[in-house]
Parts: structure tokens; sequence; C-alpha cells
């Protein structure tokens, strides 16, 4: 695991350092970014070539981390996680709880702590000293980011005679290779011009300045994981759409495995380029994103939207999340004051605000029946958004671990839509049940469907 002393250290650029050095050196690599981010793991997936994968502890639970750590790194040489946030910030300001530390702990997993050095000395071993010694951990080494050639020296010396963990190198800065950020974290890497370059940048430094062998020794220190297979019986044959494009790309690799595994084809699309929903879907999902950065395009886009309009005429299960929902409802306006017409699926108006307006872990109740499950189920979900509704729905109850509650997710006969995001590994039924009424819409629409034609 590279883990990190606060948020801002460095980790993703190491991270991808790291795997961009690794296969170049001819390995096969698995990457994971621990807790609920979307960003980083599509960093990861660039680099190695393979999706990036979530293991959230609070989300699926400790049995089910295990199961999709084992499952997703058959047959590679290292499987290395991003931590989140500093090593033991967990679900609230005084806990542990789904931190990075809980996750290397579950996980039986080495820490490689990044440490950024910028206007420290001496003060730097206290800090990673107390890292060391706060509770009982797995911090093995350190990697000093922002020190240089002439610095290193000295680091390492304070490092290894003060705190007894191992330096195992640095990445000094690198302005041309450097990742923006904005309101929900880094870009996404689809938006960062040169990318490839700049991993390989990262990749030929990092192999210069980094022990990558020490770090493949302390990967072997990983004792094997105790878990129990998951595996999920298919329902049936169904054709789910999946917005995708720079608007809508936060989506959970596992999520889509798990659809693919019930029996979904998964079948990509744009509502910024495409001119008309894919033919003969059975089921169509929204995720999050930046829809607020394209309104203009979006609303624009006439003859998607009235596709769409008319799927969700038609009865077709759509499920939708945080931009997703945003762009069922009837507009978007951005923070500049414009409003955009969206979808119109769904009453409500979406606007965007200078601040964070929900943030952090919550548990979802259902209050009514709903297209992913009973009254009365269960499922823990996350929120981050700047974003609010004029209507943000009361299909679910969402509860902070605080207890602090309000309403979430509007339905409208087969549509789902609400600002949280689900990891369906927290409760495959959801998954199950979303698959099942697209199979259900698609005998529907065969049996409906004109002579002759397919």
């Amino acid at each position: 695991m590279i883990a990190g002393t606060h948020s801002g250290c460095g980790k993703t650029t190491v991270t991808c350092a790291l795997l961009a050095a690794l296969k170049a050196e001819g390995r096969q690599v698995a990457a994971f970014k621990c807790g609920p981010d979307y960003i980083d793991p599509m960093f990861h997936t660039r680099v190695v070539g393979v999706p990036s994968r979530n293991l959230d502890l609070f989300l699926c639970g400790e049995q089910t981390v295990k199961s999709l750590l084992a499952k997703n790194s058959k047959n590679v040489s290292l499987a290395l996680m991003e931590g989140v946030m500093g090593f033991y910030d967990g679900l609230s300001g005084d806990s542990a709880e789904a931190s990075s530390h809980h996750l290397s702990e579950a996980t039986e997993t080495p820490v490689v702590l990044v440490a950024h050095c910028k206007g420290k000395s001496l003060s730097l071993a206290a800090e990673l000293k107390g890292f060391h010694t706060f509770r009982p951990n797995r911090i093995a080494g350190v990697i000093l980011n922002g020190a240089t050639p002439m610095s290193y020296p000295m680091y390492r010396r304070i490092v290894e005679e003060q705190t007894g963990l191992k330096a195992l190198g640095y990445l000094p800065a690198i302005p041309e290779a450097s990742f923006k950020s904005r309101h929900l974290g880094l870009v996404t890497a689809g938006e960062v011009t040169s990318l490839q370059e700049k991993v390989r940048l990262l990749g030929e430094k990092a192999a210069k300045t980094i022990n990558l062998a020490g770090i493949l020794e302390l990967a072997e220190l990983a004792p094997s994981l105790a878990y129990e297979a998951l595996s999920e019986a298919p329902v049936g044959e169904c054709r789910v759409g999946v917005a995708l494009d720079h608007s809508f790309c936060f989506y959970y690799r596992d999520n889509l495995d798990l659809l693919e595994e019930l029996g979904a084809e998964i079948v990509p699309f744009s509502p910024l380029s495409d001119e008309a929903l894919p033919e003969n879907l059975d089921g169509l999902l929204f995720g999050g994103g930046y829809p607020e950065l394209h309104g203009p395009k979006l609303a624009a886009n006439g003859s998607f939207l009235k596709s769409l309009r008319a799927a969700a005429a038609e009865g077709i299960p759509i499920y939708a999340e945080c931009g997703g929902f945003l762009y069922l409802q009837e507009a978007l306006s951005p923070a500049e004051g414009r409003r955009y017409p969206m979808a119109g699926l769904l009453p409500g108006e979406g606007r965007m605000t200078s601040r964070l307006t929900r943030f952090g872990y919550v548990t979802l109740r259902a209050q009514v029946k709903n297209l992913l499950c009973e009254k009365g189920a269960v499922i823990n979900a996350h929120e981050f958004h700047y974003s609010d509704s004029s209507y943000n729905g009361g299909v679910f109850l969402a509860e902070r671990p605080s207890g602090k509650n309000w309403g979430c997710f509007q339905k409208k006969g087969n549509i789902l839509a609400g600002y949280p995001h689900l990891h369906f590994y927290g409760n495959q039924n959801f998954a199950r049940n979303f698959v099942e009424a697209c199979c259900d819409y698609r005998k529907k629409r065969e049996k409906t469907r004109p002579k002759g034609k397919k």
C-alpha cells in the first residue's frame, strides 16, 4: 500500500510513477484505491492498461473487500493499493474505521508512507515517528516526495537513524508531469493533456530515484489472503446501456463486472456526442461526473434527449447517481448562473454551489419499494458533490455515522435516481434486482417488436 501523511502529499503521483516504472520492467501489476474515490482509479487504469478497483471497507465490508482483492489480483506479480487521505483518517474525525490503516490491517498489507519534505528537516523524523508509533501498524518504508538529489541523502539519514523506517527513495518535483485539480479532486485522466508523456516521465524518474526492488521485497511479506470466493448466478440476458463520456464517467468497475456476471451486456453510449441511444437496450445507467461543465452541449443534443425520453416512456429501467441524477431532472444551472434544460424525466432543478453540499459516508434505508430493492432494504453509500437539487426525493433515508439524516432518491415508474453512490457489492441484491428488471423489460420489448425486426 502506498499511503500518505495527508491529502495532497503526493500519493497519486507516486502511485502512478511506481505503476509506470513497474510496467516498464514488464511486470503485471493490479492497481487498487482505498475508499470511494473515482478519479484516482482512472489514472491507475490509464497507466497499467487494466481497470483499477476500489477497496472500501465501509461500502462493502471486510470479507467482501478481501474477496475482491483476491479476485482482481490473480495472475499478477504485484497488487499495489493507493491509500486515501491521511493514513489514519477514517469515517469521522476521531475514527480510523475504513481508513488506509484499517484496510492495511484487514488485508495484512505492508505499507509505504509518502511524506512531503518541503520546509522540513529533523521535524520530518518527528512526523514519521508519530505515524509509526501512534498505533500498531504495518508501515515498513517511506518515500519522500519533493526531495532533490542533493537533499535526499540528508533526509534518508534522518529517517533511518531517527525512526527505524527504511527510506525507499524519493520523487523530485516534475512540473511538466503534474496533474491539475478541480472541485471533485484531480481532473479526470481523459482530460489530462499529454497524459502518457507525463506518465512516461514519472516512470522514468521513479526507476532512477525509488528503490523498486525494495518495494517488491516488502510486497513479498504480505501473507496469502483468507477469503470466500464471490459468485453470482446469471438471472437472464439483457443489454444495459451505460452513459460514458466526459460528463458521466464515475463508475466502480466491480459494479459493471457484477452486472455482467448476472447476465447483462454492457453497452456504452455518450449523451454528449451520440445522436440517439443504441438500439435494443433493456436498461440504462447514468453515473456521476461533470455534467455542469458540459451543460450547453448536453442541452443542445436534442436528438439524443428525444430518444431518451422515448425509452423512458416505454418503461425502460433507468438508474442514475449524482451527475446522472442532475441530467434526468428538468434543468441544470452551473455556478455562473446560466440555466440549461435537461432530460425532464424527473421533477426538480440542479444548481452548482460554492461549497460541498454533501460529503461522506451514509447508510441508506429504503422507505418504499423501488427499482433496486424492497422497502426496508439497507445499503451503505457515499456522497461527494458541490451541487444541490430543488427536489432530492425521499425514496431512501440517508443517515450519517453521526446520526444526522435526510431523504434522497426520486422514483418515477421504472426510474430511480439520486445523489448517493452505491457499490453493488455492499448489497448484491440491488444489482440482481436491477438486472431482473432489465430482463423483464426485454421480454416485454421482444413481445411488442414488429415481426421480422431484430
